[in-house]
């Protein structure tokens, strides 16, 4: 009997140390004293580089396959940026062959090249792939939602389920810092579409989406 109390009380014994290491004290855990949540969606960038050799007025024979396969590696999709670093450039040739490849993933080309570490050979484009990534870091933060809270400080993991599922859906990442600006076009059958909807649902009582008005007037 002593040696199996003294089993349990040995077992116990790290459980208790792990407790009083997570008890939250003042000055512990993540510090929030407002309702915003600290942890917000970051946008990171990562550029993919391939140099393709250049023959006249296009591509080499066999680049041009060669850089569908480095596409196809990637898995390009929205969002992401291809560009053309061509420090002679000359006629279209070039830009209509990667273009081409480019289209295949319903992407264009950009005008704008992001800087890279090295020069470009001569006689050689580089073809650079932007991609943008949103996360949410330090999620999930359970470092201040155990025990009492004598400073009035929000849970350290509030915000960090809604802010990373938005992270992971959106689109294009870039819209997280830029958005999107109108392109100037309106289009009236777009725009009245919603409100012709609405007009032309049937009631709810029949199995529609809109409420059916009743009269508060009533016979004697």
């Amino acid at each position: 009997m002593y040696k199996r109390t003294l089993l349990i009380a040995t077992g116990l014994a790290p459980a208790l140390l792990i407790g009083a290491c997570t008890t939250v004290g003042p000055g512990s855990g993540t510090e929030n004293r407002g309702l915003e949540s600290v942890h917000q969606p970051v946008v990171s960038r990562s550029d993919y580089a391939l140099d393709v050799a250049t023959s006249g007025n296009g591509l080499a024979p066999g680049e041009e396959q060669r850089l569908a396969g480095w596409m196809g590696s990637l898995r390009l999709g929205y969002g992401d940026q291809v560009a053309i670093d061509d420090p002679n450039p000359g006629g279209t040739g070039v830009r209509d062959d990667v273009a081409r490849q480019v289209a295949r993933y319903g992407l264009l080309v950009s005008d704008d090249a992001p800087l890279t570490n090295a020069p470009v050979t001569p006689g050689m484009i580089r073809v650079v792939v932007s991609r943008m990534q949103a996360s949410v870091p330090g999620c999930p933060d359970f470092s201040r939602v155990r025990g009492p809270d004598f400073e009035g400080h929000t849970g350290s993991n509030q915000g960090c389920a809604i802010n990373t599922n938005l992270a992971a859906m959106v689109a294009n990442p870039t819209d997280l810092v830029r958005g999107q600006t109108g392109n100037g076009i309106t289009d009236t059958a777009t725009s009245g579409k919603a409100i012709d909807l609405y007009r032309k649902a049937t009631p709810t009582g029949a199995g529609g989406t809109t409420v059916k008005s009743e009269s508060s007037k009533g016979g004697n």
